[in-house]
């Protein structure tokens, strides 16, 4: 009986492996697109976007042509009130005018506020954001009503909105009390590019709250185990990434999406069960000046800074361009980013 040499059997063995590799990625693709689909089809039956500036092929009128693919799609998280926070993020970190929309073209990079509808049709408050958005053109608009203990649906409701309207690699949530150095966040997730399921952001696993009495209180305490039982694995609220797949299946599923009191919570909750790779990049949260100030001075310029005490920058209209000074990558930088 001839035998077949060790040699053989690897290259046999290594020509199997890659064939299967190929085959999952195959799947994995097939079925990326067959949740797109669904997503449009579903959106174009029901769901109305007013972000009707964007000049790009979605919204001209020609439908009938590929969306241009996108590295990111960045929804800047706000409210009715926090108009100084806004004008104070354009001043620094978001680009404005012309700017905004170049950066879409040349680098598939999309920046907007996110806001949803007062609970009163055509409000004052619904006005004030149409004729800031007439001014500035930066929103995208969410079949959404506000309101502070509705953020978990805020952000399903922002994934499915950006999905159907624009195909990216990455669907990031930033709240509007954080700095944000873009060129960084762009080399960061296009470093991930290649994979088809990620989840990116500073994880964390803090307490369960079971007492009413403190500011992230946990109603559904009890289905995290005895008391003083921390929560799994999950992004920080602030600024999280997900891939295309993970934002396509949180708008085809979002009906049956369970809610928890905290959305950065219902977020990880969402994904806990699926084969997700969760990166933890603490270049996501590093502190305002001076722990941003001497990560910028020794070349690791960080991707997002804010204070934890606050939940954000504290005091941020007033502290936000001190650190975009101090922290910021320089007004080039996401222009050369190679990504």
């Amino acid at each position: 009986m001839v035998r077949s040499s060790p040699v053989v059997d690897m290259n046999k063995n290594f020509k199997s492996s890659l064939k299967i590799a190929h085959l999952r990625l195959s799947l994995d693709k097939k079925i990326t697109m067959l949740y797109r689909d669904l997503v449009e089809a579903r959106n174009s039956r029901g769901m109305h976007s007013s972000d009707s500036h964007t000049p790009s092929i979605e919204s001209s009128g020609k439908s009938n042509l590929p969306k241009k693919k996108m590295l990111m799609v960045i929804g800047i998280n706000t409210a009715f009130s926090s108009r100084r926070r806004r004008d104070s993020v354009r001043e620094t970190w978001m680009p404005r005018g012309e700017k905004l929309f170049q950066l879409e073209r040349e680098k598939g990079i999309v920046v907007r506020f996110m806001i949803g509808h007062s609970a009163t049709s055509n409000s004052i408050l619904d006005r004030a954001i149409d004729s800031e958005d007439a001014l500035h053109k930066d929103f995208l608009r969410l079949e959404h009503i506000e309101g502070y203990h509705e953020l978990s649906a805020k952000t399903k409701s922002f994934f499915s909105t950006a999905v159907a309207k624009w195909d990216a690699d990455f669907y990031v949530k930033i709240d509007d009390d954080v700095h944000v150095n873009l060129g960084m966040l762009a080399t960061t997730l296009a470093y991930h590019r290649s994979k088809p399921r990620v989840y990116i952001g500073c994880m964390k696993s803090g307490p369960v709250l079971s007492s009413k009495s403190v500011k992230y209180h946990e109603p559904e305490y009890w289905k995290f185990g005895e008391e003083g039982n921390k929560y799994f694995r999950h992004a920080t609220g602030q600024i999280y990434a997900i891939s295309k797949d993970l934002a396509t299946y949180i708008a085809v599923n979002q009906p049956i999406l369970h809610k928890y009191a905290n959305e950065d919570v219902s977020l990880g909750a969402w994904l806990i069960g699926l084969e997700v790779e969760h990166i933890d990049d603490r270049n996501m949260c590093c502190g305002t000046p001076p722990d941003c100030e001497w990560k910028a001075q020794a070349g690791n310029v960080c991707v997002a800074s804010f204070d934890w005490s606050c939940s954000g920058i504290c005091k941020s209209v007033e502290r936000i361009k001190s650190v975009h000074e101090k922290c910021g990558e320089g007004n080039g930088a996401v222009w050369s980013a190679l990504i």
